[in-house]
């Protein structure tokens, strides 16, 4: 049975407008979780915008700290145990730092009963080397190998590369018990909906991140249920 869901990404800065879009959107029954992202935890804290969300809604909460996974190995442990005290489900982890980067962020983030959100790539035209970055293009699939070989099980991908989504959906259909796909970039950099969760049908769990397309409209809550039909009209 497939579990479609829309994740708003609270990249927001005052404590008012968490709480205004938040308000707006916990009603929306394709709501399943949200995400926080740095801009809010530099401005209000993670404990603070955490319990501002608590206010409305008990759905999971995840903390995006993707740059996270390219500190030093040895911080995974600290900063898993202050995330975990916080009271989020889960973890958007970017470990690019090499191999025990990879180990130690995921092996902590699981012993903490956190899910480790695994990525290694943002849809920008430079960052790897193909493209004029600095890495190399299979950092990603190496990172994904390592960490569905410890045991996660939730993975990110940019939405606007339909073509690697569905590449490496098959590849966690074949490598990981019932794989959850977070997709991110909807609307402004490029991505969609359908395409994305077409390019991963095989998946069942599927969660499309977006931020802007719901933060910044007038009407959070009529941008947000636009988004659930879109999504809707592909289920």
């Amino acid at each position: 049975m497939q579990s479609l869901g829309l994740v708003p990404a609270l990249d927001l800065e005052t404590l008012d407008d968490l709480k205004r879009v938040v308000d707006a959107t916990c009603d929306i029954d394709e709501v399943v979780e949200y995400k926080l992202g740095m801009h809010a935890v530099l401005h209000i804290g993670l404990f603070n915008a955490v319990k501002a969300i608590r206010e409305f809604t008990e759905k999971p909460v995840i903390y995006d700290h993707q740059k996270a996974g390219a500190d030093m190995p040895d911080s995974a442990g600290g900063f898993v145990r202050i995330c975990g005290q916080t009271g989020i489900s889960g973890l958007i982890l970017f470990p690019v730092a090499g191999p025990t980067a990879v180990r130690e962020f995921v092996t902590h983030s699981l012993n903490a009963g956190l899910d480790p959100v695994v990525g290694g790539h943002i849809p920008v035209p430079d960052y790897a080397i193909s493209g004029g970055g600095y890495l190399a293009d299979d950092t990603v699939d190496r990172i994904m190998a390592l960490a569905a070989d410890l045991g996660a099980t939730h993975f990110v991908l940019p939405a606007n590369e339909p073509e690697n989504i569905q590449r490496r959906s098959e590849w966690l259909l074949t490598h990981v018990i019932e794989p959850v796909l977070y997709v991110t970039g909807i609307g402004p950099l490029g991505g969609s909906i359908t395409e994305s969760f077409q390019a991963a049908r095989g998946i069942s769990t599927r969660r499309a991140i977006i931020g802007r397309r719901i933060c910044a409209a007038g009407d959070p809550h009529a941008a947000t249920q636009t988004l659930a039909d879109e999504m809707n009209r592909f289920a």
